[in-house]
């Protein structure tokens, strides 16, 4: 009997991937190191439960064929996991959207292949609209070498995202130029896109589809954008100098306390009733560009259904494609048409540029 193990059940994500996935008869085993939320959450689903250290992970993997790890900040404990998987040859997934997941999972794509076994970060709404759109996108132009990339978000969101916005944004601004990430500064890069929604001006964002989307394209030129009205785009690039005092551990904990404090994430019925709208363009040698747009549901919903789908599909895989993957390059670009809340996903030629 196969077997998959939900790492990080009782944060808020990872409990809404327990309990949606035992509303569908799926059985996973919850884990992660809160001993009282992971066992309380075990037994009011009634379902099996581990309780350990990412560093003794190993000895708790056995008997388990797929993990799903939901527990952040990714950047410290998903490679980890991610080691632990390949060492026990347990497959991987999670749902980041943490660029240095995706670095990392590249870096041990040849061990992981030796070891038998899938390590594909980012089954969640990061990344699997972008990267769907990115694949869909080179497929439809594969002579294209620049890519943008978008989403316009509802406004609640989960602590674990904010902290994830953060960071990034602590860490300065960032692109991918002739195939290398490049550091920009933060507010430097602005457009005014039509993500599906009416165009608003926008912010390139140092997100983690310059990893994902480049490995899933080869495209070499890339940048990621978010929506932001013109005064906080200004006061972004005022905050430039405070960006080194926010990348200090002390500070970063204090802000991610305060966070865990204040921000509670949508309910249920912003979840139900929210959606997202995500956008892309290529642009080939000779200017021509091609437009890709998507609605999806809420960016949790899509996460629940991205993850178990992910899971579902990998588990009953007879041949999977092994080592390292983005959600499109595993499952393919039409992963996204297959959650629920999703799609058309419509491509269409368009003239002139960006401003």
């Amino acid at each position: 009997m196969t077997k998959w193990l939900l790492y990080g059940a009782n944060g808020y994500t990872g409990e809404l991937i327990a309990r949606e996935a035992r509303k569908r008869g799926l059985e996973p085993v919850l884990a992660g190191r809160n001993l009282a939320a992971v066992k309380l959450l075990a037994e009011d689903l009634g379902l099996d439960y581990r309780i350990f250290d990412l560093r003794d992970a190993d000895a708790w993997l056995s008997g388990i064929d797929v993990v799903l790890h939901c527990a952040g900040p990714f950047s410290v404990t998903a490679p980890p996991m991610i080691d632990a998987c390949v060492r026990t040859r347990t497959h991987y997934l999670d749902i980041t959207g943490e660029m240095d997941v995706f670095a990392y999972a590249r870096e041990i794509d040849g061990q992981a292949r030796a070891a038998g076994v899938v390590v594909c970060p980012g089954v969640g709404f990061d990344v699997i609209p972008t990267d769907c759109l990115a694949a869909a996108l080179h497929q439809a132009m594969p002579e294209a070498t620049r890519l943008r990339l978008g989403f316009d978000l509802p406004l609640a969101l989960s602590p674990g995202t904010v902290k994830t916005i953060l960071d990034g944004m602590a860490a300065g601004g960032r692109v991918r130029i002739d195939g290398q990430i490049t550091p920009t500064p933060l507010g430097g890069r602005t457009a005014r896109i039509d993500f599906g929604n009416g165009t608003k001006p926008a912010l390139a964002f140092p997100a983690a589809d310059l990893h994902s989307a480049h490995h899933s394209t080869a495209i070499p030129n890339i940048e990621v954008y978010l929506p932001m009205p013109s005064p906080l785009i200004r006061a972004t690039r005022i905050s430039r100098r405070f960006t080194g005092l926010l990348a200090r551990p002390r500070v970063r904990d204090a802000a991610h306390k305060l966070i865990d404090k204040t921000v509670k994430g949508p309910d249920a019925n912003r979840r139900a009733t929210s959606s997202a709208h995500v956008w892309g363009e290529t642009t080939d040698p000779a200017g021509r560009r091609a437009t890709a747009r998507i609605t999806t549901a809420n960016p949790y919903r899509l996460t629940i259904d991205g993850a178990l789908t992910a899971v579902t599909d990998l588990l009953a895989a007879t041949a999977p494609r092994l080592g390292a993957h983005t959600p499109a390059t595993l499952f393919g670009a039409d992963l996204i048409t297959r959650l629920p809340g999703s799609g058309p996903l419509t491509i269409s030629p368009t003239e002139g540029s960006l401003t």
